[in-house]
């Protein structure tokens, strides 16, 4: 008998959230599979609703809407865990080392890394960096 692999906990990343929300083609089958799996036990950022928040403020995406009203309405078609900021993140993404310096993601990277959840990005510079566990395909 095969033993029991532990669910896969994800943090997902801002774009991969927005994508499968939108049903965008960019996002995989492979990553899409996995959001799907009731295996899965799938966490936002509150970084990710202000980022998108931002996106949408200087119309890079289109919501269609107020912001607020977007996120309430995406909570319930996939409904994901809140993974709240905290002086340990807050700590913690002050050495986080990118090859940018989006803050953003900074947060993204050390709220996976205080959850112990799996950051699913299809951003390389995040899923390179091989102190941080990613879930890319």
């Amino acid at each position: 008998m095969k033993p029991l692999r532990p669910a896969p906990n994800y943090l997902l990343d801002t774009h991969i959230w927005f994508w499968y929300l939108t049903g965008s083609s960019r996002l995989s089958p492979g990553l899409r599979k996995e959001i799907d799996s009731p295996a899965s036990d799938l966490w936002y950022s509150p970084i990710s609703v202000w980022e998108l928040g931002m996106l949408a403020e200087r119309q890079r995406i289109r919501i269609g809407g107020e912001i607020r009203a977007w996120i309430d309405e995406a909570l319930i078609r996939l409904p994901l865990q809140e993974a709240p900021l905290n002086r340990e993140i807050a700590l913690l993404s002050l050495g986080v080392t990118l090859p940018h310096r989006d803050p953003a993601d900074r947060f993204l990277a050390a709220t996976a890394m205080v959850y112990d959840l799996i950051l699913m990005t299809v951003d390389t510079r995040l899923s390179k960096a091989r102190w941080l566990l990613t879930r890319s395909r």
